[in-house]
């Protein structure tokens, strides 16, 4: 019996480390994110821009639109039970988005490859949050400086794009 209450102890310490940091990526993804753009000026302004090239403000507004999916549906896997078909269809319209920011994305500026390297670890976070929802383990608790140092990368090629680099 106490093997039982200990193994349920456990495992719902890690359904509440998981919730928490699902938590505080919505609360970033909600609230930071707008903020960092409202001061900061990537986003909406990118594409008020006129030295911009249409080619690169559509690979930065794609990974936006990337990462912005993934922010924002995460809301739908917050506490087990998770529906595993809801998952998939989540995780593959994500990494949908992700391949189109992709292949938008091809030019050698350093505005392409900060998106480069951004989706290429949103498909890495996809994946590693895929392996803990299939297998009832840890997400990590680096998840939301993960998010945020993507987010951060994807800032920094909209103002590589507003420099014309």
């Amino acid at each position: 019996m106490a093997g039982a209450l200990t193994r349920y102890h456990h495992r719902m310490k890690r359904v509440s480390r998981l919730v928490i940091v699902v938590l505080i990526v919505l609360a970033i993804n909600k609230w930071g994110k707008p903020w960092y753009r409202q001061h900061y000026g990537s986003g909406a302004a990118a594409s008020t821009t006129g030295a911009q090239k249409p080619v690169e403000n559509e690979c930065v507004q794609s990974a936006q639109a990337a990462s912005e999916a993934w922010g924002s549906g995460l809301k739908s896997f917050v506490n087990p039970p998770y529906d595993l078909n809801a998952w998939s269809s989540f995780r593959g319209d994500v990494e949908s988005k992700i391949t189109t920011a992709e292949r938008g994305c091809t030019c050698a500026d350093p505005s392409c490859e900060k998106v480069r390297d951004a989706m290429r670890d949103l498909r890495s976070l996809v994946s590693d949050l895929d392996n803990a929802i299939r297998s009832g383990g840890s997400p990590g608790s680096d998840i939301v400086q993960r998010q945020e140092a993507i987010d951060n990368r994807i800032d920094e090629a909209a103002d590589l794009v507003r420099q014309g680099k």
